[in-house]
């Protein structure tokens, strides 16, 4: 009855809460001593209540009791499935009030708020970085440690996340589910589809904590703000250059395994980077996509453009003699 009523008779004599049941009091307790009775007996942790312990076990026992009818998703408990739901339906319960942005649980709108606030509470033990929450820092540990455990089972590439695996392997099923209305461009994840529809819309809701620039899209501020900052997390395995993007990387270290991934598709040349490939390719189309405002005359490579135009600069002071004269 009390559910109904609303009465709390039993009351924290530390923290005031109060509680409907004597048990429950006791259970509420432990947090103020410290007690935790129900200990595991694979890895050693304490527990204040058998029924968490017993939840616990399911790390070790694998067992995963919940499953969603919508897409055959295991969870080992009850919370995480209830939460996975939103997905399906849509639900997003809790609001930003900066932004009107619209999430699905309490806690990612607090890791949500701190884009407005600017707190980063976790900081990499390595490079001092900071970061928005636990996992974000997880995921860049990575960088560190250079963990890829989530192998792609068609083409064997790794990801250090797996949720990242799950996005690539949509590449090889070809589904791309979420469409753009305003152009018809697909996607593959619903976060890719709204990070391009900001073309459209011209939002760009991150701003840098350095400058007034702002971006569409937040890995790009991350990566302007090394601007300010100077970092510069990724090194080159083979020397000591290092980088702020991790592109960037990528690329360099092919000079040192000779790797050349891009071939023109008329020759058999090879390129270190998509972009001189293309450059190349220019070659074989005749394709001159860069014009001089001058004199019209046109280029197929941008730094052509760029010497030819010292031309026009010379010309300029010569024309401006002639008519002194």
């Amino acid at each position: 009855m009390r559910i109904h009523t609303g009465e709390k008779p039993f009351t924290c004599d530390q923290c005031g809460k109060s509680f409907t049941q004597s048990s429950n009091l006791d259970v509420h307790m432990m947090i103020h001593t410290g007690e935790r009775p129900f200990t595991c007996d694979q890895c050693g942790k304490s527990f204040t209540t058998k029924q968490t312990l017993d939840v616990h076990m399911r790390v070790h026992t694998d067992e995963k009791p919940f499953k969603c009818d919508q897409c055959g998703k295991d969870f080992s408990q009850s919370s995480h499935h209830k939460l996975h739901m939103r997905i399906h339906t849509g639900e997003k319960l809790f609001m930003c009030d900066q932004c009107e942005k619209r999430l699905s649980t309490k806690q990612s709108l607090e890791i949500h708020m701190r884009i407005h606030t600017g707190e980063k509470p976790f900081t990499c033990d390595q490079c001092g970085k900071t970061f928005l929450s636990a996992s974000h820092l997880k995921t860049h540990l990575t960088v560190h440690t250079k963990e890829k455990p989530h192998s792609c089972s068609v083409c064997g590439k790794s990801f250090s996340q797996r949720g990242n695996l799950h996005k690539h392997e949509k590449i090889h099923t070809g589904v791309r589910e979420y469409m753009c209305f305003e152009c018809g461009k697909t996607f593959i994840t619903a976060d890719s589809l709204k990070e391009h529809q900001r073309i459209h819309t011209g939002e760009k809701p991150y701003k840098c904590s350095h400058c007034d620039k702002r971006f569409s899209q937040p890995a790009h501020l991350k990566t302007h703000e090394r601007i300010h900052t100077g970092e510069k997390p990724y090194k080159c395995s083979h020397c000591d250059k290092r980088f702020s993007v991790s592109s960037h990387l990528k690329t360099h270290e092919r000079i040192h395994t000779g790797e050349k991934p891009y071939k023109c598709s008329h020759c058999d040349k090879r390129f270190i980077q998509l972009a001189s490939l293309k450059t190349h390719e220019r070659i074989h189309t005749g394709e001159k996509q860069f014009t001089c405002d001058q004199c019209g005359k046109s280029f197929s490579v941008k730094t052509h453009l760029k010497r030819h135009m010292r031309i026009h600069a010379v010309e300029k002071p010569h024309h401006r003699s002639q008519r002194s004269r």
